[in-house]
């Protein structure tokens, strides 16, 4: 009897609960060759996003997000990345969503990129701040118009009352921007995550992965270091 189908017949007689445990991958791969990684660890994601990119992984720039609660305790959520460079990682939101609330209690953050099927992994550390208002600007304008409306209709993480209220806020813009752009409202706009640590994950054989973690010191120089699995 193939594995497979014991599995099957396993899964006919106990529920997910007690199988999830069985849920198993091997991660066969390279590793990481340290003698090739960039000095700078913003330039190691950008040849990591472009694997991604060049494999055609589906939304490579799709990655979790972890704020902190004025209890202290973590909250997460899953966003998109749209823009890296030398200062950080930036996304777009409502600064009056939830998580714009927690990020102006405390801008301490993290993000994960995971890139499941090349078994990688990118988790960030750092201070979130929001960019300026030409970026949020340049950035609002490349959106789709109904993402744009988008915008202004949803006042994010509030409860409301149906469906239909929402579609009801979105005739109301489309009216008062109709025949014209639509501006960004000033309560919408940019994070950019700024690193302050970051590490690279490859899978490996047998759960003896590769971890290397990039830490960036009082010198404004970044460090690598290797961590156990």
């Amino acid at each position: 009897m193939s594995s497979l189908t014991t599995f099957v017949n396993h899964f006919k007689t106990k529920s997910l609960r007690q199988l999830v445990a069985n849920f198993r991958n091997e991660y066969i791969s390279d590793g990481i060759n340290e003698t090739i990684l960039k000095d700078n660890p913003i330039d190691q994601f950008e040849v990591w996003f472009n694997e991604a990119v060049s494999n055609k992984l589906n939304e490579p720039n799709v990655m979790s997000l972890s704020t902190i609660q004025a209890d202290g305790k973590p909250s997460n959520r899953i966003l998109l990345l749209k823009g890296f460079d030398e200062k950080g990682f930036v996304f777009y939101t409502n600064y009056g969503s939830r998580k714009g609330k927690e990020i102006e209690g405390n801008n301490h953050a993290a993000m994960t990129f995971l890139w499941l099927e090349l078994y990688k992994q990118v988790r960030i550390e750092g201070t979130l701040h929001k960019v300026s208002a030409l970026e949020s600007d340049t950035y609002y304008k490349s959106r789709p118009r109904g993402s744009q409306i988008g915008a202004w209709v949803s006042e994010q993480s509030q409860p409301i009352n149906d469906r239909a209220e929402l579609e009801r806020k979105v005739e109301e813009v489309e009216e008062r921007f109709k025949g014209k752009p639509v501006t960004r409202p000033e309560n919408w706009g940019g994070y950019c995550l700024v690193p302050a640590v970051v590490e690279f994950w490859q899978g490996r054989a047998s759960r003896l992965h590769d971890r290397i973690e990039y830490r960036l010191g009082d010198d404004q120089t970044w460090t690598k270091q290797r961590l156990a699995p």
